[in-house]
């Protein structure tokens, strides 16, 4: 490969993609301090308090919680500042970065939702509340194991862990927002680069293409699925969710597959897909907020768990319109 080339793909491949997403985490960031310092968070956090106190977390929970409807960067942060100060334990850290799964999803959702309808139609209706039901579940779930395995909040007052360091007036807010966003981007940025580097590396050598072709290849683990549906599944595995829902589109569109066939196909793509998509997006900024090896363990976690939910809701949908 010539320089010119090899420029041109390092560009494309690492170069941009980097940028945007330095971009995005930073706007995020950014605007979840601004929020933080002008104290927006507190109808979410007043919301979320009863949830907090049944679920036995603690109030730095509770704010996180209602921080991660704006940006999830700076819930994460949070979270990873309360643990590095002993405020919260490992196992609350664990619980709370689960509980967070559902305002992390509403975030997502737009995005979802507008990619979903014009291709599916009504059944985009279907898909998407299975999975806004699953977020659901995953957080009910949290309410249970929480209330018995934690040992309890003890202050009560969610809306006092986001009054810690809010301002009365605009400029002071934009100061605090831009001293906090320094301090927590310049340790983002230190651990992103390198790590999406790494993973654009290992993409690039084929690690990630032949565990997606080696997962495509065992998808007879989905005979239950029509033969049709199982295009769907290889191209949400290969590519990006918009092709499996494009491919799902057509075959509504042209009669060959109902829209029954086409949620489950596209749930059982949902998860096979996601843990994959986690470790190459989400492990390098996580890695920048947490210890490696923390970001890691938090994010088989939430894979794991979130996987479980998708598989309930696909079983229970599967039976309901058998």
């Amino acid at each position: 490969m010539e320089l010119p080339e090899l420029l041109l793909m390092l560009w494309q491949g690492l170069g941009w993609p980097l940028l945007r997403l330095i971009f995005f985490v930073s706007l995020g960031l950014m605007i979840g301090n601004l929020i933080e310092s002008l104290n927006w968070t507190h109808r979410v956090a007043r919301i979320a308090s009863p949830l907090v106190h049944r679920a036995h977390l603690s109030d730095i929970t509770g704010a996180s919680f209602s921080m991660a409807f704006f940006s999830s960067v700076t819930a994460n942060t949070m979270l990873s500042e309360a643990y590095d100060q002993g405020k919260i334990s490992r196992q609350e850290l664990v619980f709370a970065n689960l509980f967070n799964s559902l305002p992390t999803y509403f975030l997502h959702l737009p995005t979802l939702f507008f990619l979903a309808v014009p291709m599916l139609k009504g059944v985009a209706l279907i898909y998407v509340g299975l999975t806004l039901f699953a977020a659901f579940l995953r957080t009910v779930c949290i309410l249970v194991v929480g209330r018995i395995v934690l040992s309890g909040n003890k202050e009560h007052c969610v809306t006092c862990r986001l009054d810690e360091h809010t301002v009365s007036n605009l400029p002071q807010a934009f100061q605090k927002a831009w001293l906090r966003f320094q301090k927590r981007i310049r340790k983002i940025l230190l651990v992103t680069i390198p790590i999406y580097t790494a993973v654009f590396l290992l993409n690039r050598f084929g690690m990630f293409g032949q565990l997606e072709e080696w997962l495509a290849g065992h998808v007879g683990f989905f005979s239950w699925l029509e033969p049709e549906s199982l295009g769907i599944v290889v191209l949400q595995l290969t590519a990006e969710i918009s092709a499996g829902l494009a491919a799902a589109g057509a075959l509504l569109e042209n009669g060959s597959l109902e829209a029954r066939q086409v949620v489950l196909a596209l749930l059982a793509g949902n998860v096979l897909s996601a843990p994959m998509r986690a470790v190459r997006h989400q492990f390098p900024f996580y890695a920048g907020i947490f210890q490696p090896k923390l970001a890691l363990e938090l994010i088989i976690y939430n894979q794991i768990f979130r996987t479980g939910s998708i598989i309930v809701v696909g079983v229970f949908y599967y039976f309901l319109t058998a």
